[in-house]
């Protein structure tokens, strides 16, 4: 068999200046289901997330909450890695800009730059947003100096030396990267975004900060501190380290590198398509595979915000909801690229039509005909022994392939709607064929065709959505009397099982089935107390 390639992928680092917010959690969502999918395919993965600990906000916030900086780090970072336990994320790796390891690489990695004469000293003079750690251009403000994006903060004037880096040297470099890899940004509009910034004209960029001690100093010139984004991007890097490796570049890039792809927010786009390579390329290394850069959140069609008091707490909705079904909403209900809507009342009715309603109780009811015509038992037939013409057979044959490739174009939203149409195809299979007068009839063989080609889509739907509802699709298991926990990395990844459990046709024989139980209890819709 041959060996299967590795794959890693890395959500952002996350800052540390407040608790995680709805659209972090939706991001690394995302990319717990990219690397559920490859580690279902028995691919080897590295799943990067962690937390950007540096810079001017950090120190500020952390002085408002009367802290040290690094106390501030410690609580925040804790707070995301407890989120991402409640959503069921495996993350590979914690990475944490703080980490002394980290240190390390970046006075490695800077060293390697300035090597290459690709860093000089001058006098920077601009508007500073403190909010996004980044100078700004007198276009991207607001009347009266306030930042766009952070549109309820004024910017800073600030006049200071700082150390640069030559982005203005790789402007011919990167346009052929965007020329000769068309995929390297996507969507397409996000790749548009990129051209359009580049091709006005790249000014070199402001990589160090005077007054400022948060941070990890310039190993040439320690009375400045390094920029916090040319620190932070290098987290991924240190990411790649195995714990008793030296922390060393080589070390770090021996085995992981390069990232297959960077998923981030539409807002930190640049960081990641323009500087990030930018800065490889002057340290002589390896171009992430691809820049994927999604759409933001809102909520009842309006953008969030504390003033609006319409923030979205994600560890509210797992304690009212539960975790597969926060999941499966955004994975389902968003088009990866496009920016997405909550709505609670629409989140009910989705969850009850599709999780309760079409998925849950066609497996119970099927599932207490199966224990009543056959006792207890799947059918004594084989995928073999049912009509090449049977709709379920034909649909759920060439379903695997549909949603691989739904998977591998991180259209969440299409996998879902695939497997769906076999759901629905099979409540509507079931009402046709009516194994209960069929039963009545005598015709036993005909109801166990029914029953089985029944619960093999059910059993193979559960497969495919794994990587979006892994708890529901361990429940659908065991109630098949399957043992196969979704959320165990080592069991789902066992040589030949996809080959196997992907396939419509997999179900055994006179298998003793579990006990049969509501998949998914209907959500009732907020009265009061809505999020």
């Amino acid at each position: 068999m041959p060996q299967l390639s590795r794959f890693s992928i890395t959500t952002p680092l996350y800052y540390v200046n407040a608790a995680p917010h709805i659209g972090s959690a939706y991001t690394t969502l995302i990319a717990d289901t990219v690397a559920r999918f490859a580690r279902l395919q028995g691919r080897p993965v590295l799943l990067i997330t962690g937390t950007d600990e540096h810079g001017q906000k950090i120190q500020r916030t952390a002085q408002e909450r009367g802290l040290v900086p690094q106390q501030q780090c410690d609580r925040v970072a804790a707070s995301f890695a407890s989120l991402w336990k409640r959503l069921d994320i495996q993350y590979d790796r914690f990475s944490r800009t703080t980490a002394p390891r980290h240190a390390a690489i970046v006075r490695e990695f800077f060293q390697s730059v300035w090597d290459n004469g690709d860093i000089y000293l001058a006098r920077k003079q601009g508007w500073y947003c403190v909010a996004c750690e980044e100078f700004k251009e007198e276009r991207e403000l607001l009347d009266g100096k306030y930042c766009s994006i952070h549109t309820n903060k004024s910017v800073e004037w600030r006049d200071e030396q700082n150390y640069f880096f030559r982005l203005s040297k790789y402007q011919s470099q990167l346009e052929a990267l965007y020329r000769d890899r068309p995929d390297f940004i996507q969507p397409p509009a996000r790749r548009n975004e990129v051209l359009s910034f580049v091709e006005r004209g790249l000014n070199d960029f402001s990589i160090s900060r005077v007054n400022l001690d948060w941070g990890i100093p310039v190993p040439t010139d320690p009375e400045h501190t390094i920029y916090v984004w040319f620190d932070a991007l290098l987290g991924y890097v240190t990411a790649l380290l195995d714990p008793a490796d030296e922390p060393t570049l080589e070390n770090a890039l021996a085995r992981w590198w390069p990232v297959d792809l960077h998923l981030i927010g539409k807002d930190i786009l640049r960081f990641h398509a323009v500087y990030w390579p930018a800065m490889l390329m002057a340290a002589g290394l390896d171009l992430p595979q691809r820049v994927f850069g999604h759409g933001f959140l809102t909520k009842d069609g309006l953008k969030m915000g504390k003033s609006l008091g319409n923030t979205l707490d994600p560890l509210a909705m797992v304690d009212k909801y539960g975790a597969d079904a926060v999941r499966y909403y955004f994975l389902r209900e968003v088009e990866l690229g496009q920016d997405g809507d909550f709505n609670e009342t629409r989140f009910v009715n989705l969850l009850n039509a599709e999780l309760a309603n079409d998925l849950g109780n066609l497996l119970n009811r099927t599932l207490k005909m199966a224990g009543k015509y056959c006792g207890g038992k799947t059918p004594p037939i084989a995928a073999v022994d049912i009509s090449s013409a049977d709709a379920l057979k034909q649909l759920g044959s060439s379903l695997a392939e549909r949603v691989e490739d739904a998977y591998r174009a991180l259209m969440f939203n299409r996998a879902c709607q695939e497997v769906l149409a076999l759901v629905r195809a099979s409540n509507k299979y079931l009402d046709d064929r009516a194994p209960w007068s069929l039963y009545k009839r005598g015709e036993q063989a005909a109801v166990e065709q029914v029953l089985y080609a029944v619960l093999e889509s059910v059993r193979l739907s559960a497969y495919l959505l794994s990587p979006v509802i892994p708890n529901l699709s361990t429940e659908i298991y065991r109630q098949l009397g399957i043992v196969l926990d979704f959320n165990d990395k080592t069991a789902i990844a066992q040589p030949g099982l996809y080959v196997e459990h992907a396939r419509w046709g997999t179900l055994a024989p006179d298998q003793l089935l579990g006990e049969a139980k509501p998949l998914f209890a209907r959500l009732e819709l907020p009265t009061d107390g809505a999020l």
